[in-house]
């Protein structure tokens, strides 16, 4: 019976989250074996002083892996444009940097996807093992702005640009 309550309850959890948007990062870093990334939609703000943020990866294995053994990695905050790159570096196999992609390296070494809305660049400067994830925290050092756009959220399991105007406004 607990079992079936468990069960429940992360489905429950899932459901939760599925109704509540969030922004879309791709997170890159360079590994062993050339450059990493993944899509994240766990990003969020930590401190302002000294600037940190965290985000969570839910393996140790390959892309996440590879950034949570690297020293730093970039955190690209996304815009509606982004869409495509969002759905690339979301799936495993899927094509990752490649021309049409407009990467770079910065010169610190670090993948860069310049089309982003914002880049930072960060140290890893702890992780923490959550259940079956691992929350990444994350100092940043450089901050690049990218290029002006509307945001790209994750909602209810889609992407979604978000509009300039504001039902409050």
């Amino acid at each position: 019976m607990a079992q079936d309550a468990a069960a429940t309850m992360v489905d429950q959890f899932k459901a939760a989250f599925r109704r509540h948007p969030a922004g879309v990062a791709v997170i890159t870093a360079e590994g062993p074996d050339g450059p990493v990334g993944l899509t994240a939609s766990s990003v969020a703000s930590v401190s302002a002083s000294p600037p940190v943020l965290v985000f969570s990866v839910t393996t140790t294995a390959g892309s996440a892996g590879s950034i949570l053994a690297a020293p730093t990695c970039v955190v690209h905050l996304l815009r509606s444009e982004n869409v495509e790159i969002a759905r690339s570096f979301a799936v495993s196999g899927a094509p990752r940097f490649v021309e049409e992609q407009g990467w770079t390296t910065r010169g610190t070494g670090e993948p860069l996807l310049p089309d982003a809305a914002v880049m930072m660049r960060c140290a890893i400067v702890n992780t923490v093992a959550v259940g079956a994830s691992t929350l990444v925290i994350a100092e940043v050092l450089e901050i690049d702005e990218g290029i002006e756009g509307n945001p790209l959220v994750y909602h209810d399991r889609n992407f979604h640009g978000l509009q300039q105007h504001s039902i409050l406004g």
